[in-house]
């Protein structure tokens, strides 16, 4: 089911009698600047900003996530593409069955996927770390905040572009859509419970979890978590999903995302209970207090290099202390010699 672009919005059991018609090209240059666009790069800086302001608390640097950033955007531009693309191959093949591959490429008419956004941001991540030799963990805990707050900001381009809605609905928060010119459909409006359920885990992240961190990876597992949970609900209601090609378990086709949701939120589940109930890893090993510990022994090794310039000083106010003794010599002798040069005046009067 597609809603038309150019038709009003509306939420009749809140807002009985307001409608919103947002057109979803703001500026119509070439192709179009996309409303959906500019709220993605909006999400984008809003999460950027976040992980640079955060960044010292994990041990790590703005540039460290700058660099990151100017791998991980195209990758993961391409990565998001890609993944949707191939689960909805179908859609991209001209009248004789090839691709098309204008349509492929044309990502201003929408169609993003977010876990391939994450899958490329985390092999690029993982790469980035080897060669910088700091830890996976640290940094990709950084990254899952600005990619909550990426989300929550970035889900409401669908809103403008009236998609990623779910099934029929009479909740009073329903949202209205229209199909045809002449018949409209109550739905759910699935953008918004993303946007809320990522709300709530960006702030659970900021408040609680990363407060008491006790492993590098925490709020990264933490996270799919808590968005697997979410998006496997959200994705049961949604009427656009992404399905495993022909595949079907218990007679239902298998829907990809809520299929890897359920994954990885059980994967994640494991993988805490094990480092924290078992393992029960040291907070001292985190990447933060093992750069604290190291900022505190810097100062240390450059002691015999402050010590020379206050020995130098020592040595110097000595050497001048000393030098004034010949100074002073020096005028003593001087003053002999005119002494001796005044002792003839002095003794010719004596001698006749």
């Amino acid at each position: 089911m597609t809603a038309l672009k150019d038709m009003p919005i509306s939420f009749p059991g809140l807002f009985e009698g307001w409608e919103f018609n947002p057109d979803p090209i703001a500026l119509h240059v070439g192709h179009g600047i996309y409303w959906y666009g500019i709220i993605l790069a909006l999400g984008f800086l809003a999460g950027l900003l976040l992980c640079m302001r955060q960044a010292p608390r994990y041990g790590l640097t703005e540039d460290n996530v700058l660099d990151l950033v100017l791998w991980a955007v195209p990758c993961c531009v391409l990565g998001s593409r890609i993944y949707y693309v191939i689960f909805y191959l179908d859609l991209y093949r001209n009248a004789a069955g090839g691709l098309d591959w204008k349509r492929i490429i044309s990502i201003w008419d929408g169609g993003l996927a977010i876990y391939g956004t994450i899958i490329a941001g985390a092999l690029v991540a993982f790469f980035y770390t080897r060669r910088k030799k700091i830890k996976f963990g640290a940094l990709s805990d950084l990254c899952v905040m600005g990619l909550l707050l990426g989300q929550i900001i970035g889900r409401w381009a669908n809103f403008i572009n009236r998609e990623a809605f779910g099934a029929v609905t009479e909740l009073p928060w329903r949202m209205r859509l229209w199909v045809t010119a002449y018949q409209y459909v109550d739905v759910h409006p699935t953008f918004l419970y993303e946007s809320l359920w990522n709300l709530i885990g960006l702030l659970l992240v900021l408040f609680i979890v990363s407060k008491g961190r006790r492993f590098d990876g925490e709020n990264t597992w933490f996270y799919f978590l808590w968005y697997g949970l979410g998006r496997a609900w959200i994705e049961g209601l949604r009427t656009d999903s992404l399905y495993l090609f022909d595949w079907t378990f218990m007679g239902e086709p298998i829907r990809v995302s809520q299929a890897l949701s359920l994954v990885l939120a059980i994967l994640s589940a494991g993988i805490l209970f094990y480092q924290i109930c078992i393992k029960k890893p040291s907070r001292d090993d985190l990447l933060v207090n093992k750069a604290a510990r190291l900022a505190e022994e810097t100062p240390e090794s450059p002691a015999p290099k402050t010590e020379e310039p206050s020995a130098v000083g020592s040595e110097s106010p000595a050497s001048e202390a000393d030098k004034p003794a010949p100074e002073a010599e020096e005028p003593v002798s001087g003053g002999s010699e005119s002494q001796e040069s005044a002792a003839p005046e002095t003794k010719s009067p004596t001698s006749p």
